[in-house]
């Protein structure tokens, strides 16, 4: 027996939750979800572009957590019964660690900077970018139905190790960070 990717269930504008509720695809929890999987797609694009090394260990692990993430996401808190991971305050302590950790050999942050200096550290800018935008919706999702907060906790941090990445890519390529200068 052969798998089909399509199911035709989603045709006309709907589409289930685990636990079976159907819900318009514009419903904020797929677009919480949605963006963590656009998330997850940059993060990608960031470790493949590193190649080898402890970075691409890292990316690894939190492509699998923001896996984690959008299981929960897609999860109906009142309907489903099915057990999905969890987060655990140790994925952010990873995120944390990874973060000091950069920041030692990193100069000290004395202006703003302009996303760029290097095409992988634009791509650590984009994911940034996107991961603030699914803690917003995230946070919002969270007024209206349950949303375990390690979760915005965690993308909340996340959005952090991306940009200290992104500054620690420019150094490791030997590029420089382009500060911003406010015309005043």
């Amino acid at each position: 027996m052969t798998f089909k990717i399509y199911t035709k269930t989603g045709d006309k504008g709907e589409t289930s939750l685990i636990g079976g509720v159907r819900v318009p695809k514009f419903h904020l929890r797929i677009e919480s979800y949605g963006t963590v999987d656009e998330l997850n797609s940059y993060i990608g694009l960031v470790k493949d572009s590193l190649g080898k090394g402890k970075d691409v260990e890292v990316l690894q692990e939190i492509q699998d957590r923001l896996f984690t993430i959008g299981s929960v996401l897609a999860s109906d808190p009142e309907k489903s019964n099915m057990k999905v991971p969890d987060l655990h305050t140790s994925d952010i302590e990873l995120l944390e660690n990874a973060i000091d950790l950069m920041n030692e050999s990193l100069p000290e942050l004395r202006n703003f900077v302009l996303p760029g200096g290097h095409i992988t550290a634009s791509y650590c800018h984009v994911a940034r970018c996107v991961c603030r935008r699914a803690e917003r919706l995230v946070v919002h999702l969270g007024v209206e139905s349950e949303v375990p907060e390690i979760i915005g906790v965690y993308l909340n941090r996340l959005s952090d190790y991306l940009f200290v990445l992104s500054r620690k890519i420019v150094l490791d390529n030997n590029a420089e960070e382009i500060p911003w200068k406010p015309r005043i």
